[in-house]
């Protein structure tokens, strides 16, 4: 029952998926126990944080950050980063990303390569690994996994696409959205 029920919960967190930059200085607990001190993205400020909690599991910790720590539906370059707070197989987040798709009514042909990309591109995730989308003024989204870059998708449809998953009015998590954009307090 409780593989069951965890599974659930991974399933719906695996609304995860994005970019990796960091807020000015960060010290993240690896898994090991060890400490790791991240330095500060050059020109990226946080805009809002929000944590995804489904029944009583953290799923994930998520960030926005833009060049003067405000967002504007559009704007670029920005980046998201997801903080998993729990263990969730690949296969489950591209599920959840499409189901979100699905949510925010997104049809676009290019959508069966979109995610043959990620298919080949994501990771299985572990507590306290960072995913993070960064998608550039052109619009070319890279993924970073841990800080490290795991590949790139360059059609701008998709970088929209994918971060309205989390910052489209028409989000199917509001509260998120809000805290993200840094107008609420309700993403903790």
């Amino acid at each position: 029952m409780f593989g069951l029920i965890k599974s659930v919960a991974a399933r719906l967190f695996a609304i995860a998926i994005t970019l990796s930059l960091l807020l000015p200085v960060s010290t993240l607990k690896a898994a090991t126990g060890t400490t790791t001190t991240l330095l500060p993205e050059p020109g990226l400020e946080m805009v809002g944080e929000a944590k995804l909690k489904v029944m009583f599991w953290n799923v994930y910790r998520s960030r926005l950050y833009t060049p003067d720590g405000s967002y504007q539906q559009g704007q670029r370059p920005i980046k998201l980063e997801i903080e998993y707070l729990m263990d969730i197989d690949a296969e489950d987040l591209i599920e959840k990303t499409e189901d979100e798709w699905r949510h925010l009514k997104v049809r676009n042909g290019k959508q069966p390569y979109w995610v043959a990309t990620l298919q080949a591109m994501w990771p299985n995730i572990k507590e306290g690994d960072r995913l993070a989308i960064i998608v550039d003024e052109a619009g070319k989204s890279l993924f970073t996994h841990n800080e490290v870059p795991i590949g790139e998708i360059t059609d701008p449809d998709f970088g929209t696409s994918f971060t309205d998953i989390w910052l489209s009015p028409n989000t199917s998590r509001p509260e998120l959205r809000m805290a993200l954009l840094g107008k609420s307090g309700k993403g903790d």
